[in-house]
């Protein structure tokens, strides 16, 4: 039965509703995009799961080890289906293996990532760091590699705050009269925050936390899409 977590599943919401503007500003389709996701716990889980819904096909996830895929003897039950469900490449070694080339990095992991591994990454990369209070990669060296850079730090452009998605996910859910969660309800969430943002732009990929009508629009869409 899906289920709803606000520091994850609203975090997984709004890296999407982030990576949509992202693209829009870029003009990069979102299924052409290579993914680097650092960090196998809830919000890692949450983030490739919904990024993969959206249409993302390549996601390489990795944990504190390496670069999660089959032939590791050492998975638990969740992030042996990480192995099964990602990594089309067939990708194995550490994060540095997994950024070379890569369009996006989402950090959900805490650590730095060291900048010669980013300066490896595919021309204009997106960078998603969102480790508080300190970023994988700081907003510093981020610039001088990435063309859209966002944190989970409110003093820097791009926010990822999972209060944009909550509580008007549940607000729609319980206006709706809906019973579950769905996963079609959290894309309905990210697609109406992305929505918000009337001309995005490299320092503009998410509303502002305090902007006025975000939980109504973010219930609205949820709502519509209520079973």
């Amino acid at each position: 039965i899906p289920v709803f977590h606000d520091d994850q599943h609203g975090t997984a919401i709004v890296v999407l509703a982030g990576l949509i503007n992202a693209c829009r500003v870029l003009d990069r389709p979102m299924s052409s995009l290579t993914v680097a996701v650092s960090g196998a716990g809830a919000a890692g889980v949450a983030v490739t799961q919904l990024l993969q819904l959206a249409g993302v096909t390549d996601i390489v996830v990795c944990d504190s080890r390496g670069v999660i895929e089959p032939g590791r003897a050492d998975l638990v039950a969740h992030k042996q289906q990480l192995a099964d469900t990602t990594n089309p490449r067939g990708l194995r070694g550490s994060l540095g293996d997994a950024l070379v080339g890569a369009d996006v990095y989402v950090g959900v992991s805490g650590g730095t990532v060291p900048e010669e591994q980013v300066a490896t990454m595919a021309p204009d990369p997106i960078i998603f760091a969102l480790a508080n209070p300190n970023p994988e990669v700081h907003p510093d060296v981020a610039h001088r590699y990435a063309s859209i850079v966002a944190t989970g730090r409110s003093d820097y452009p791009n926010q990822i705050n999972n209060v944009l998605a909550f509580p008007g996910i549940f607000r729609g859910a319980l206006d709706a009269g809906g019973v579950q969660i769905s996963e079609e309800m959290k894309l309905a969430a990210a697609r109406a925050i992305a929505d918000l943002v009337e001309e995005p732009s490299a320092d503009l990929i998410v509303p502002p936390v305090f902007q006025e009508g975000v939980a109504e629009a973010v219930a609205a869409a949820v709502a519509a899409h209520a079973s």
